[in-house]
């Protein structure tokens, strides 16, 4: 959720914090803060809004080379002066991403103290109670705070009488760090970090990294010295910037014919003729399928909506059976999982709090799991049986829109491998499957070439309060991503329903002018959707229909409003191209409605905490 940085070295420290903090921006953006040491001691700046106006409250001679910085998205307290970050109690100061749940009975020990918090935040409560704990032996602090602290954190923290060293500690909220010929640097995400290596390792949990000017020291709560594994990126700055693109939403639609193709093409075997899905690399066995007798599929949000799409296209095409469950929900439900259920958990970051939660779960019950991650090194991905990565590069806009398409790429990967694993494809199926989901990319192409069309039509859809999907199947999976997508970014109430479900209480919504965007592009269900769509015209509806180019040669002329042609496709195909069409509408929508499309408002990219 918040972004976090640290850096100690040999450069001007303001400058690397406020660069990494405009990096990181689009992970909390309420209000910003600064905290550096200089000749006077320990300095800290803070303002409401976004870093740019932090910029303006440091004054032009600060000097310092060693620091820690905040971006926050606010959990407790409102956005204030005094409730951003970073916090200070005595000799302590420090950032936070998390929550603290036992916050309130700590606070009411240290006000014993004559510790009172001055702002509304659960982070300042951690501040007091490392200052009470502390006695010139940061470890012994650290390691005593954390075992009374309830919650998920990722801490920097700085010591008054430490001058120039940063100690970090984590439990569920990520932080990565690196060492490089500036100095040493730690943040929430790797974007902040990259303008100085490629090279980083992921802070473990309940390990304490102490960063100096020349180096980077992490041990455990009992003084172990740890070796932490190190990662590489393999992409560039220029992968998190812009590059003339309006917006980061924007660029990301723009590039995902070549993430899909990323995240499939190198696990294609070709051979005799034959095209065929490999999960070598990935070290998946064909077992793990052949011995699921159910599975399960995880997450939140739009990664939980590519779960949707996976469920029905792995039941219809293995007959196994199949359910996407929330994840903050399938934690507190006593699911039914065992040795024989293959769990899979979806999640961008990989640090997606409810799904590691979920993913622990799991493996408690016995279950074998799967992760579907985009992040090297992430918790879930570490702590899963099995992890594919999707290679979608980095996502800077809150609304994802290319990490879904290479979840959906995995999905259709693991339902071929698993079909030709237990003899429902022969290699003669699978290669027809697989040529086609290379054919993806190139069809995507063809949409945004076309998104003036949708640029247009978005214009219909600016001054609407209410809009609806409706979908049947594969229709209705992706409806509920359509709607995210909508209503995330342009604030208009945006719901997706089953089509056949119109009758049962949704068409009491339908009034004169309502927008509701139909997807018909399932053959098999197509007559039925359209008797839906004349439903909703029939009560005033505006209808964007959107077909499948394979499928609706024939159809009934003045059916809609505005009509949207998927490039033909086999119908199983059909989620990739029309997500493009549903992502342009959300986009243009927005754009034109004046809103941030990047950073909409309450929302942030990550969310590591409950």
């Amino acid at each position: 959720m918040c972004g976090i940085i640290g850096f100690t070295g040999y450069i001007d420290a303001k400058e690397v914090l406020l660069n990494g903090l405009a990096e990181l921006e689009y992970r909390g953006y309420d209000s910003a803060g600064v905290a550096v040491f200089t000749d006077k001691g320990v300095e800290t700046f803070k303002n409401v809004g976004k870093v740019a106006a932090l910029r303006n409250e440091i004054p032009a001679g600060v000097e310092s080379s060693c620091g820690i910085g905040h971006t926050r998205w606010a959990t407790h307290g409102g956005v204030t002066k005094t409730n951003a970050h970073p916090h200070t109690c005595g000799k302590v100061t420090l950032i936070h991403n998390g929550i603290i749940e036992n916050y309130h009975e700590l606070a009411a020990e240290l006000k014993n103290g004559g510790r009172i918090p001055q702002s509304q935040t659960d982070t300042e409560v951690a501040a007091m109670l490392l200052d009470s704990l502390y006695t010139g032996d940061a470890y012994e602090a650290i390691s005593e705070a954390v075992k009374r602290l309830t919650g998920a954190y990722a801490f920097c923290i700085m010591f008054e009488d430490q001058k120039d060293v940063i100690y970090c500690i984590r439990k569920g909220s990520p932080l990565v760090a690196c060492m490089a010929e500036e100095g040493a640097v730690i943040a929430s995400d790797m974007v902040a970090l990259l303008k100085y290596s490629k090279e980083y390792f992921v802070l473990p949990e309940f390990n304490i990294a102490k960063l100096t000017k020349n180096s980077i020291m992490v041990t455990d709560l009992y003084g172990n010295t740890v070796t932490p594994t190190m990662l590489s990126v393999n992409w560039d700055m220029s992968a998190a910037q812009k590059n003339g693109f309006k917006h980061y939403m924007l660029k990301e639609i723009h590039e995902q014919p070549e993430s899909v193709k990323l995240t499939v093409r190198p696990r294609i075997k070709r051979e005799n003729g034959a095209v065929l899905p490999d999960f070598s690399e990935d070290k998946v066995p064909d077992e793990l399928f052949l011995n699921a007798g159910k599975i399960v599929i995880t997450a939140c949000g739009t990664a939980m909506h590519a779960g949707l799409v996976g469920r029905v296209l792995i039941e219809k095409m293995i007959r196994v059976p199949v359910s996407v469950e929330i994840a903050s929900e399938f934690r507190y439900a006593d699911p039914i999982v065992d040795e024989k259920s293959l769990v899979i958990v979806v999640s961008q970051s990989g640090e997606t709090a409810d799904t590691l939660a979920a993913l622990r779960l799991a493996k408690e019950k016995g279950a074998k799991t799967l992760a579907i991650v985009n992040v090297k090194g992430s918790s879930i991905a570490r702590e899963a049986d099995y992890c594919m990565y999707t290679h979608a590069g980095p996502e800077i806009a809150v609304a994802s829109t290319k990490a879904y398409t290479a979840q959906l790429a995995v999905f259709y990967l693991i339902a071929c491998r698993f079909a030709l694993a237990t003899g429902k494809f022969d290699k003669e199926q699978a290669t027809e499957f697989m040529n086609e989901l290379e054919a993806v990319p190139e069809k995507i192409e063809k949409i945004l070439e076309e998104r003036g069309v949708i640029k247009e039509l978005s214009k219909r859809l600016t001054p609407a309060r209410d809009l609806f999907f409706i979908g049947r199947g594969l229709d209705y999976a992706l409806s509920c991503e359509g709607s995210i997508k909508l209503k995330e970014i342009t604030y208009i109430h945006s719901e997706a329903y089953a089509a056949g479900e119109l009758k049962h209480g949704t068409l009491s919504l339908i009034t004169g002018g309502t927008p509701v965007i139909a997807l018909g592009t399932q053959k098999a269900v197509f007559p039925k959707l359209i008797s839906n769509v004349k439903e909703v015209r029939a009560r005033g509806a505006m209808v964007i229909l959107v077909t499948n180019g394979a499928n609706t040669d024939d159809m009934e002329k003045g059916i809609c409003d505005e009509h949207l042609v998927i490039p033909a496709c086999k119908d199983e195909f059909a989620p990739f191209l029309a997500a493009i069409y549903l992502q342009l509408i959300a986009y243009y929508t927005s754009s034109y409605r004046g809103l941030d499309v990047d950073q909409p408002r309450n929302l942030a990219k990550s969310v590591t905490v409950e």
